[in-house]
């Protein structure tokens, strides 16, 4: 493979730029920088030439020896001062030798892959890693960063391989005397591995959410305080507010972490009746939006009903406490009443959502899951049937394990590994 080098740190100015470099020439490209090789996972001083000469910096260099690093190669780290001119200037020194090549995004991760060092549900969940803006979101990356979600599909997938070992047994001695009945084993195998992907599957839904982030739209009639509220929410102006009705007439979001939860707040046109078409259409936004949010907080005036029925677990609230005589049940975004209990209120309800997250973090691995679900559901009915239908249900089960293999990359990734690579830095 080709030796490929980046700038691993983010561009522009900063106390420390991290270059790294591997491949089969990495160290050869250190000896040339620095004039020898480091010891192995060491961190060394030294000063970097071109190949003139030249002083290019004083860097720390540390040096990685092959199934050792990241990648699984030969890798060399730089720690340069974080000029972009230095940064530059190492850059365009590694491009002059001969068998280097700039990485393209995510490269060093792809070989980690290609290598063994990761998998891809790990490749997957590095990436959420990188990404995470809030406390929720890094333990769950890190949690199927780890291996957690590989290891659980190593131990079903152990299980289903004995599983299809015994039936396959039953076929192979079909003409003689097979002493013990493989039924019962294979039964309470493959009713554990079906146990672990329907948990797994159920907490998928809290898992996805706590990765994209929750919504909760703002709901109500027109001014009823909605954007005020939402103002309140986010301390800061986010969105317009006036005494006029049907002020707002897009959904406005606000980005906030809650808890360690990402979740986005949604001020919602106000729901009514209309003839103004750019509202109606608004108002047809702010319905399918509250329709598909996580949590609605519904702000109603005194003697209105709601436009569209609050669920099991909506917050209904009293609008504008300010004009109010009796606070009970009331908010206020304008004199800031009840705001901090409302925050209380929404954390702990999202927050009951995310304590059933599983594994699982994205469509793809919900649908390997169900896919390995539907060949157990079917070999379960088969095996009951005996030794007839003992090929069939074997078969079934290693459709399963395939589809588990799936999940973790051991097959049919191909037309996945771009999608997600793309996403991620040259550096990565």
């Amino acid at each position: 493979m080709d030796t490929i080098y980046a700038l691993s740190t983010a561009q522009g100015k900063a106390g420390v730029a991290v270059i790294r470099v591997s491949g089969p020439n990495a160290m050869l490209s250190c000896a040339a920088l620095c004039g020898d090789v480091p010891m192995p996972r060491r961190a060394s001083l030294r000063v970097l030439r071109d190949r003139a000469g030249g002083h290019l910096d004083e860097a720390l260099v540390l040096t990685f020896p092959e199934h050792q690093s990241f990648t699984g190669e030969p890798v060399v780290e730089f720690q340069l001062h974080g000029s972009i001119a230095v940064v530059s200037a190492v850059l365009d020194v590694l491009g002059q030798h001969e068998g280097l090549r700039a990485a393209g995004p995510g490269e060093f991760t792809r070989r980690a892959l290609e290598n063994g060092r990761l998998d891809l549900a790990q490749v997957e969940a590095l990436g959420d890693l990188i990404e995470s803006e809030t406390e929720a979101q890094r333990q769950q990356a890190l949690r199927v960063f780890s291996g957690d979600l590989g290891k659980k599909c190593e131990e079903w997938r152990k299980n289903l391989i004995r599983a299809a070992a015994l039936l396959e047994a039953t076929i192979d001695f079909a003409d003689e005397e097979v002493p013990v009945d493989v039924s019962p084993e294979v039964t309470e195998l493959v009713s554990l591995v079906q146990s672990g992907l329907r948990v797994e599957i159920a907490g998928f839904s809290a898992a996805e959410r706590i990765r994209s982030g929750f919504e909760v739209a703002i709901v109500g009639a027109p001014n009823v305080g909605k954007s005020t509220l939402l103002n309140a929410l986010a301390g800061r102006d986010a969105a317009i507010t006036s005494e006029f009705a049907g002020t707002t007439r897009d959904v406005i979001e606000v980005r906030m972490d809650l808890g360690g939860l990402p979740v986005t707040l949604l001020d919602t046109a106000g729901l009514r009746e209309t003839e103004d078409a750019v509202e109606s259409m608004g108002i047809e936004r702010a319905r399918s939006r509250a329709d598909n949010a996580d949590l609605r907080v519904f702000l109603i005036s005194e003697g209105q009903k709601p436009e569209i029925l609050p669920r099991d677990g909506d917050i209904v609230l009293r609008a504008k406490a300010d004009l109010l005589d009796d606070f009970d049940g009331a908010i206020s975004g304008k004199t800031g009443f009840g705001l901090s209990a409302l925050v209380d209120q929404i954390t702990k309800t999202l927050g009951v959502r995310a304590s059933g997250a599983g594994l699982a973090t994205r469509i793809r691995h919900r649908q390997a899951m169900q896919r390995g679900l539907d060949s157990l559901d079917a070999a379960m009915a088969l095996i009951p049937l005996g030794e007839e239908m003992a090929d069939i249900a074997a078969e079934e089960l290693r459709t399963s394990i395939r589809a588990l293999d799936s999940l973790v990359g051991r097959i049919d990734i191909e037309n996945v590994l771009d999608e997600i690579f793309s996403s991620f830095c040259l550096g990565k």
